[in-house]
């Protein structure tokens, strides 16, 4: 896999995806996105995946959007049009995948980059990253997603508060608010967060799959359709092998082994 901004590493079920443009504090841009996207494609393809991360390499997890390439883009509505549709192709997807996806927050992460956080499952963050919505400070509006998750994520009022005053949130009160999971003390992100991967990669993968699957659609459902969900993928679970195993071992008093 040729890539230019993303570095790809797989073993033992972890995917650990960094995105790799330290110098520009892994800015969002254009070639990062293809990366992202080429990932995203393998992950997909391999089912010995059974949890990704993703970090950011260097003092930052991405400080948002390349100013650089969205100066050059914007004033071209064909041009603008094309990497907003790939920007958002790339984040569904990477929400859309059905392993679970943890953040490993480091430094900053804001605009795109809390975008980014918002389409991951779970996120991690070193207790002195700094996590916010800018745009507002340059004259800009979330164009990556922000404006619908972030309300879903952290309530509207709370949603306002950052997007229309361009604040960011410490670790501690990002993990307040809902934004993140986990706060790792100074300098123990790898750590916590090898913790976090390697608990869900010991776990079922089909279960994982399916909980995701059906948390993801819980806002988008009204209660009948979505306890209707629940109980179809449910039912295809139990048929797994995951879900014998798991009943075996708690009849046979010892730790599950998932394949």
């Amino acid at each position: 896999m040729d890539l230019r901004c993303v570095i790809y590493e797989a073993a033992g079920g972890i995917a650990r995806v960094t995105l790799n443009r330290p110098a520009q504090m892994n800015a969002v841009s254009p070639d990062l996105l293809e990366d992202l996207d080429r990932v995203c494609e393998v992950v997909e393809r391999d089912p010995a995946i059974k949890v990704v991360t993703l970090t950011g390499a260097g003092r930052a997890f991405c400080a948002g959007a390349d100013l650089k390439a969205v100066q050059e883009l914007s004033p071209h509505p064909d041009r603008w049009r094309t990497f907003m549709e790939l920007w958002h192709r790339v984040y569904n997807r990477i929400e859309a995948l059905p392993q679970p996806v943890v953040a490993g927050i480091n430094g900053l992460a804001l605009a795109g980059g809390l975008e980014l956080v918002l389409v991951c499952d779970l996120a991690v963050a070193d207790e002195g990253a700094r996590i916010g919505d800018q745009h507002a400070n340059v004259g800009l509006v979330a164009g990556g997603g922000g404006s619908q998750r972030l309300p879903r994520a952290v309530g509207l009022r709370r949603a306002k508060e950052l997007m229309l005053l361009g604040g960011w949130l410490s670790a501690r009160v990002a993990a307040e608010w809902g934004l993140v999971t986990r706060v790792a003390p100074a300098g123990q992100l790898p750590r916590v967060l090898d913790e976090v991967a390697g608990a869900l990669a010991a776990l079922s993968a089909s279960a994982s799959r399916t909980a995701k699957a059906l948390a993801n659609r819980a806002l988008d459902l009204d209660l009948g359709a979505g306890l209707a969900l629940e109980k179809a993928l449910v039912a295809e679970h139990m048929r797994s092998a995951d879900a014998a195993e798991g009943l075996r071992a708690f009849v046979e008093k010892r730790k599950p082994h998932f394949a």
